[in-house]
């Protein structure tokens, strides 16, 4: 199974054009769900108010070495390692971000690689395909049923169900029906795993067409947001906010006195 490309053995009861056209169908769903999402929240606008407003209450002009070193350290930092989080959050957001990530690409370059009856897929596309998936179900469901705040904070049931949820909820249950359609297919279980690639392709559907009303488009807004803040911490308008104070604490351990549960 692991070493199976499962879009290949698709490619012998569907055709290959149908399955990219699938792919093509999904790209632009992102597109103009993103597209809706801007407009309706006003995100970008929002960013050049405040890009500048942050200009205005600068202290000091950074040029443009200081600002690309900010950038790539901001990247680096904030996007590749979620250096916000600690713990058992991070290392859960990792797993299913890059997961995700190669989970995704791999799906990309099989389907448009390697998906025609003549081509040969190299043994490593579908290992890190399975991988990929399993470190999404990892992730995913670690933070769903463990550490999620409205949990871990707020005392509810692992079972309360949001719109806001419907990004992490969809990604985990599409990478989990994958691999179950995949063993299916390998196993050559037929009509079990025909309906397991019909909701697997439904699953994608509510994943890549629900941008709109999940947290979806957040991966496209996060990187700016905290590029935007390392700027203004750098030339002094640090968004309006006032300075760090300079003298120590005086009024006991505060926060630190108990587990930081509060998000």
């Amino acid at each position: 199974m692991i070493i199976i490309n499962p879009f290949f053995e698709l490619s012998k009861s569907v055709p290959t054009i149908a399955i990219q056209s699938f792919v093509v169908a999904v790209i632009i769903l992102v597109a103009v769900g993103t597209l809706f999402d801007m407009i309706h929240k006003k995100n970008v606008k929002y960013f050049f108010d405040n890009a500048k407003k942050a200009k205005k209450l600068a202290t000091r002009s950074v040029n443009a070495s200081e600002k690309a070193s900010i950038i790539f350290k901001s990247v680096a930092s904030d996007v590749l390692t979620t250096s916000e989080l600690d713990g058992k959050r991070r290392v859960a957001h990792l797993l299913g971000m890059y997961g995700t990530i190669i989970f995704w690409v791999t799906s990309f370059i099989m389907i448009f690689c390697y998906s025609s009856s003549k081509s040969i897929t190299p043994t490593i596309l579908p290992i890190l395909w399975h991988l990929g998936a399993i470190m999404t179900c990892i992730g995913g469901y670690w933070f769903w049923f463990f550490l999620r705040v409205d949990i871990v904070a707020e005392a509810n049931p692992w079972y309360r169900v949001i719109v806001a949820d419907l990004f992490v909820l969809s990604l985990v249950v599409t990478a989990t029906l994958g691999l179950v359609w995949s063993y299916l297919q390998a196993a050559d279980i037929t009509g079990l795993d025909t309906l397991f690639l019909v909701l697997f392709i439904f699953s994608n559907l509510v994943l890549f067409g629900g941008v709109y009303w999940s947290k979806f488009a957040h991966m496209f807004y996060k990187p700016g947001a905290a590029i935007q803040r390392k700027l203004s911490e750098a030339d002094g308008s640090r968004d309006n906010l006032p300075a760090p104070a300079d003298k120590p604490k005086q009024f006991g351990l505060g926060m630190k006195s108990e587990e930081p549960r509060h998000y």
